[in-house]
């Protein structure tokens, strides 16, 4: 039966995807994308309830599949390696290179072991990271279905490009299961690569030249990582010999050579999950369709970075490159953090904002005790659902007003009622407590108690997330004058995402007792066991539902007050220069014509600013990798 689960996960989104690609019915390719998004989560809910478990599938349709993901992943560096040369982009080519003669020398001079034994391995970390693949990920396909339909109409389209779009799309579902599942770590580097070409032809989908730009930047920092990870993965064999990563994280201690192939792992990590000085390349992903940026940034190509990296925590934990590794964490959450404050952009606040939380996770790696990478964990989950819901409504927004812009979105609640309530729902789920993404920091402060300047870093990035948090709240809470809200029509398979995500996220924030003991707790048993922090008691456990209370009771108390309100609206004070009617105040400007009264925020470039800032913080991000790379030999 695991076998059947895993091989839905990971192989039936391969024949979706082509499915997708070949079938020209709209309405045929729709009803593929339905049924695998269902058979994806149900499978992922039936492998949750068989706990950890070890598989080693032979073969797929009687080939042996050892030999099957080789042939793939020489067969995947060819093709990246034809889009450099076609593209005459001398660094594509000469990464690309960089990987496939290491990988080539390596697999040919490598003894013959046989298939390893388990090939796969679920444990609480990759149930997690499937989890959130399939159900989080599944639903933003689901979205994407009426979504890229309005957005062709956008672009006037003469034949519609769904067929490629929904191709790669499905296949990241399929190998972002792969990576998270594969305990050879062979197998995890082809299905890593594959996540790198799949964002490459997502980020230049609409085509032109700044989305064939930014993805051909995606490409090359990621194969820069792709470098680093085959580095990794020959210096690891040669201190471990062996290719299963779980045999590398119960090994022990491993001498220098399995240091540095942590090392490179971890630079391999930070390319992919965009950590300072490679944010870059997710920024300009923004230009892509808005399902693209809600399923690289939430659920699937950024997690791949912090997953390796946890997965591997436990074998570097306590080392001097693990204090490195956490300081740049958190230097990399609090500066994010810091420049989504200075972003009147939804998708750019909200890519800021993943490239920081990132950046925590990673500390949480760095820190390595348990109560820091439960909350490294538990911070994957419930990140994954309130920013994938963010990511989802700004799409949903643009759409309508034509923006993506913040401030455009003042009184939002009269023309898209359900959705404005929707997203303040995300933000709320992301700012206050008892919601998991507050719970999970406030772990990881406890986690990082020892470390002062990670302390330092989280609390001040966490100081500045609720300025950008509280201010895009209040922005969408505010009223545009008109008496009566707009009736909001949206698709069912739009509409369905947005409040499957926002309920998920309280829901799980009310189970977070349960999420703990069921999918963290038997994680930190083994290599890696220990005290997990605040939430280890059963007692300090339900500390959270008082705070649910006292949330519902606010929420209640707002609700009656807003309902038995009578105040009238009057114009604002403007020193005696009012002109105009109180539904649209005005004060008497230069000519004595009226000047219309705006508010907006002051986002503080002079502080704040991404021009000013991103080179200086980029070195010295790089600064701190060179120092963390040096900490891997001490």
């Amino acid at each position: 039966m695991e076998n059947t689960l895993l091989f839905v996960l990971i192989f039936l989104p391969f024949a979706a995807a082509g499915l997708c690609w070949l079938v020209p019915s709209g309405a045929v390719r729709r009803g593929v994308v339905l049924v695998t998004a269902a058979l994806l989560a149900a499978a992922s809910l039936g492998l949750f309830g068989r706990g950890a478990f070890a598989a080693t599938p032979e073969s797929l349709l009687g080939l042996p599949l050892n030999g099957l993901i080789t042939l793939a992943d020489f067969a995947l560096l060819l093709v990246i390696l034809g889009i450099g040369l076609k593209r005459k982009n001398r660094w594509i080519t000469i990464l690309t290179l960089l990987q496939l003669v290491p990988l080539a020398i390596f697999e040919l001079t490598l003894p013959e072991h046989g298939p390893i034994a388990p090939a796969l391995v679920i444990d609480g970390l990759s149930l997690i990271m499937i989890l959130v693949i399939s159900i989080v990920g599944s639903l933003i396909c689901v979205f994407a279905l009426p979504y890229m339909e309005a957005h062709e109409q956008h672009l006037h389209l003469r034949s519609s490009r769904q067929g490629r779009f929904f191709f790669f799309l499905v296949l990241f579902l399929g190998a972002m299961n792969g990576l998270v599942a594969a305990n050879n770590i062979l197998w995890a580097y082809f299905f890593w690569e594959l996540t790198t070409l799949c964002s490459f032809a997502l980020i230049g989908h609409d085509g032109g030249e700044e989305a064939t730009a930014n993805a051909v930047r995606a490409l090359v920092m990621n194969l820069f990582g792709g470098v680093a990870l085959v580095c990794g993965i020959i210096f690891l064999y040669g201190a471990a010999k062996t290719l299963s990563i779980q045999d590398v994280v119960q090994a022990g201690s491993l001498g220098t050579m399995a240091f540095v192939a942590f090392a490179l792992i971890a630079l391999a990590g930070f390319t992919k999950a965009a950590q300072l000085p490679f944010q870059s390349w997710l920024l300009g992903a923004m230009v892509a369709p808005t399902p693209v940026s809600a399923l690289l940034h939430s659920s699937t190509m950024v997690k791949a970075g912090v997953y390796i990296v946890l997965r591997f925590a436990p074998a570097f934990a306590g080392s001097a490159f693990a204090d490195c590794l956490a300081v740049a964490g958190g230097f990399t959450f609090c500066v994010a953090t810091g420049l989504a404050l200075g972003q009147s952009n939804g998708k750019r606040i909200l890519a800021y904002s993943t490239i920081g939380n990132l950046g925590l996770i990673m500390a949480c790696a760095g820190i390595g005790t348990p109560a820091a990478l439960a909350a490294g964990m538990l911070f994957i989950v419930f990140h994954a659902v309130s920013k994938g819901l963010l990511f989802l409504c700004v799409g949903a927004i643009e759409q309508t007003i034509g923006s993506r812009d913040i401030e455009d979105m003042r009184g939002l609640y009269d023309r898209m009622p359900r959705t404005a309530v929707i997203t303040v729902i995300g933000i709320v789920t992301m700012l206050l407590p008892p919601f998991g993404v507050l719970m999970a920091k406030w772990m990881a402060i406890e986690a990082a108690a020892d470390n002062l300047p990670v302390v330092v870093l989280i609390a001040m990035g966490s100081a500045l997330g609720v300025v950008v948090w509280g201010r895009w709240a209040g922005i969408l809470m505010s009223s545009s004058r008109t008496k009566k809200a707009w009736p909001e029509a949206q698709p069912a398979l739009l509409r369905w995402p947005l409040a499957v995500l926002a309920g998920g996220a309280v829901v799980l924030s009310f189970l977070l007792p349960a999420v703990y003991a069921s999918l963290v707790a038997p994680m930190l048993k083994g290599p890696i066991a220990g005290s997990a922090g605040s939430l280890a008691s059963g007692l300090a456990a339900y500390l959270i539902y008082p705070l649910f209370l006292v949330l519902a009771a606010g929420f209640l108390y707002a609700v009656i007050a807003a309902r038995q309100a009578r105040a009238a609206v009057d114009t604002v004070y403007l020193a005696g220069a009012q002109a105009g009617p109180p539904e649209s105040p005005a004060f008497t400007g230069p000519m004595d014509q009226p000047v219309v009264v705006s508010a907006g925020n002051y986002y503080l470039p002079s502080i704040f600013g991404e021009e000013r800032l991103t080179f200086p913080l980029n070195v010295i991000a790089v600064a701190l990798i060179i120092i963390m790379a040096g900490g891997a030999l001490i």
